[in-house]
């Protein structure tokens, strides 16, 4: 597997893979219509060129034999969603395609994560993880985030609750 950091050339490969991995995970649970909205929305090349040009976000992309297969996009500072402190790294995504779980691939992109987070000298890192995403929430306790709170994530016109998740580095 190759982890490569990427910029704005990557835009259309970075779309491709979130929609894929958004729609695969999450269209099972949810409307086809509030699916769509978010994926024309949330992946629009308008709104990721705006996240890949913000100089407090990273992508980093996965590939396995020329086919991405997944990719990180990390925050800090006030390009944070929620917390916007300097002391801390919110793992935005975390998105793998389906025929690659268990396959290592989102501890890899999570490693680099937490890398980032130790490198930048941070004190903890947090996400926020969808309260049915229970996959998700495993992997994440597995590796040593713990619920703190929760958010309204609006898909489309549902308005769903997220856990805010957080692991202490200090």
């Amino acid at each position: 597997m190759l982890l490569q950091k990427v910029n704005i050339q990557s835009l259309e490969r970075i779309q491709q893979i979130g929609r894929t991995t958004f729609e695969e995970t999450f269209s099972p649970f949810n409307t086809a219509e509030n699916i769509l909205s978010y994926l024309e929305n949330g992946f629009s090349t308008e709104k990721l060129t705006k996240e890949i040009n913000e100089p407090n976000s990273e992508f980093y992309i996965v590939s396995e034999n020329d086919t991405l297969i997944g990719y990180l996009k990390v925050n800090i500072g006030a390009a944070q969603t929620e917390f916007n402190t300097a002391n801390s790294l919110e793992i935005e995504r975390i998105y793998v395609l389906k025929a690659y779980h268990g396959k290592k691939v989102g501890q890899l992109l999570f490693e680099k994560a937490e890398d980032l987070a130790q490198r930048k000298q941070v004190d903890f890192i947090w996400l926020g993880v969808w309260e049915k995403n229970e996959r998700a929430i495993h992997f994440y306790q597995k590796n040593g985030f713990e619920i703190i709170d929760q958010h309204i994530f609006k898909l489309g016109t549902d308005l769903q609750t997220d856990f805010i998740m957080r692991k202490i580095l200090i």
